[in-house]
């Protein structure tokens, strides 16, 4: 009989039940009821994952070499060393009773080749479960009843504020500690002026593009978005909290606690629960209950009014469309003339916050999609072909070399693990407690050792897999591209933005020299280059660069 050993713990450590006591107990489990040599024992551990759920790479191996049949029993210290989730430890259990193989815990004295063991296996997980999601729920609670008190949970400090830690004793002289909001003065300064300025223009978008303009940045150094200008607005952090505010807050569904007192601001919690709470802090307000409100109904009327995502017009493009010069996605602008509306492409960043953000021209949706079909509908598939084999035969040559560096790991990680297995054997004869020691403190070290290897391990099987994912299927993408030809002058509008998917990865536009640069799929840089050179002659001309250039030439009223 062969049998697996599988030890798990969260946090590498030398205490309690490390990944060492855990393998030596099972070990010596299996040889007190069995007549197994140590060349039968296979021994996978994860060190450093959480028993939450089932991504862990030695785990993963374990799972594999069942599917093999490489073992009969598997053994391990305690449940939850495999599992703290019911459903995937009954999942597991399903998987081992098909392939016939044995599990056995020591700690609850579970052997899943009889009946009863079965049985109580399935109850002691659920119990298991039922005791972990009692104390979730216990935390949330608690976490519930120190909102209510107006205090600084942590989290991400709102701006003009610093968490700081204070220490005091409860009322049993215990000492406990918990966190404060104190102001910033310079940041909160910013914040009034974020509020006023918003009350100026009435507008998001146009409070971040003037930002933009006058530089003004978080105290992080980065420029202000839309969405972090609004969470500041919404924050009730900074009101001088009262009766209207708390009116305005009800009507939100928020469960209040705290009496206003029109200097304190609320705290939030749980906003994007079902019962979220707004709680009277300790720290005291900036901005008038009145502007707060102002800015708020602005917000909610705003928001009203804003176009809702995918009621706007459907354009060939959409989607996967780029500015070249900062890489946004295009989006949509309109211009009504007596007879038609005409519909533009305008880079994101520039729309957002104008020619300071991005200085990409607009283009006209109905002079770039004719262009972008004709051009594919020409590419020369002949040179396509040879240079896909070409980018294939490098892509080989760089897995090969990453397939030889998971080997050579591999093998080391194989012999560190049995320097440890030898280590672990030595132990139990050493009477001397500094030998004991010392061979404690190689086996930690290998153990570093092994899971360092691991990482790196994961890291360079990533990197394999994505290699891997690059070399298309070419059969596919020529038949894409034959289908794009045949069916693109007769589909409709969500067909042709599937065919052009199905061969595309991106069109970037670059307005500096009115090039249209087309991404193929399985494509990457440096590989292959369409281009372009009159807008009158569609013949498309293939060099050993790394994309499809296309020469846009019109009217610049076009544009």
């Amino acid at each position: 009989m062969k049998v697996a050993i599988y030890s798990r713990k969260s946090i590498f450590t030398g205490k309690g039940e490390s990944i060492e006591n855990q393998i030596q107990l099972c070990t010596d489990y299996i040889k007190s009821h069995h007549s197994i040599s140590t060349e039968d024992i296979s021994v996978y551990q994860d060190e450093g994952y959480s028993g939450g759920n089932m991504n862990r790479p030695m785990f993963k191996k374990l799972l594999e070499d069942a599917n093999l049949k490489k073992f009969d029993c598997l053994i391990c210290y305690r449940l939850d060393r495999i599992s703290r989730n019911v459903s995937d430890f009954s999942t597991l259990i399903e998987r081992l009773n098909k392939l016939n193989i044995a599990f056995i815990s020591i700690k609850e004295q579970f052997d899943t080749s009889t009946p009863m063991g079965r049985a109580m296996l399935y109850i002691s997980s659920v119990f298991a479960q039922l005791e972990r999601e009692t104390i979730a729920e216990r935390v949330r609670d608690n976490m519930y009843e120190l909102a209510k008190t107006g205090r600084w949970l942590g989290g991400v400090t709102p701006l003009g504020f610093k968490s700081t830690t204070i220490t005091y004793y409860d009322e049993h002289m215990s000492q406990r500690k918990m966190c404060k909001l104190e102001p910033d003065t310079e940041e909160l300064k910013l914040v009034k002026y974020i509020f006023d300025e918003y009350i100026k223009f009435r507008s998001l978008s146009k409070l971040n593009t003037n930002f933009y303009k006058e530089g003004i940045k978080s105290s992080r150094g980065k420029y202000f978005s839309q969405s972090s200008l609004s969470l500041i607005l919404r924050n009730a952090a900074y009101v001088k909290a009262n009766d209207d505010v708390i009116e305005y807050l009800l009507s939100k569904d928020f469960q209040i606690a705290g009496n206003p007192d029109n200097v304190h601001g609320i705290l939030t919690y749980a906003k994007n629960t079902t019962s979220p709470i707004a709680a009277i802090a300790n720290h005291e307000g900036i901005i008038d209950a009145d502007n707060w409100l102002k800015v708020q109904h602005l917000l909610d009327n705003n928001s009203d009014k804003a176009p809702r995502a995918g009621t706007g017009i459907n354009t060939l493009l959409s989607g996967i469309l780029k500015c070249s010069i900062c890489g946004s996605n295009m989006r949509l602008s309109y211009k009504k003339s007596s007879n038609n509306t005409i519909i533009y492409y305008i880079c994101g960043l520039k729309k957002t916050r104008g020619t300071a953000g991005c200085k990409c021209k607009n283009i006209r949706a109905d002079i770039i999609e004719p262009i972008v079909i004709d051009s594919i509908k020409n590419v020369n598939v002949e040179s396509m072909i040879r240079e896909y084999k070409k980018s294939k035969l490098n892509n080989k040559e760089n897995n090969k070399d990453v397939d030889i560096k998971i080997n050579s790991i591999n093998l080391n990680i194989l012999e560190k693990e049995k320097s440890v297995d030898n280590l672990i054997m030595q132990l139990a004869k050493f009477s001397d407690t500094s030998a004991s020691t010392f061979v404690i403190e190689k086996i930690e070290t290998l153990n570093k050792e092994i899971l360092a290897l691991k990482l790196e391990l994961d890291n360079l099987n990533n990197r394999s897999t994505q290699i891997k994912s690059s070399n298309i299927n070419l059969d596919s993408l020529i038949e894409n591209l034959n289908n794009f030809n045949n069916e693109i002058d007769k589909a409709n509008l969500d067909q042709k933005k599937l065919l052009l998917n199905s061969i595309l990865e991106s069109i970037e536009w670059s307005s500096k020299d009115n090039n249209l640069i087309i991404n193929y799929i399985g494509f990457n840089s440096n590989i292959n280059s369409l281009n372009h050179t009159d807008k009158t002659n569609q013949k498309l001309h293939f060099s050993t660069h790394s994309r499809s250039y296309i020469n846009v030439r019109y009217s610049s009223d076009f544009i």
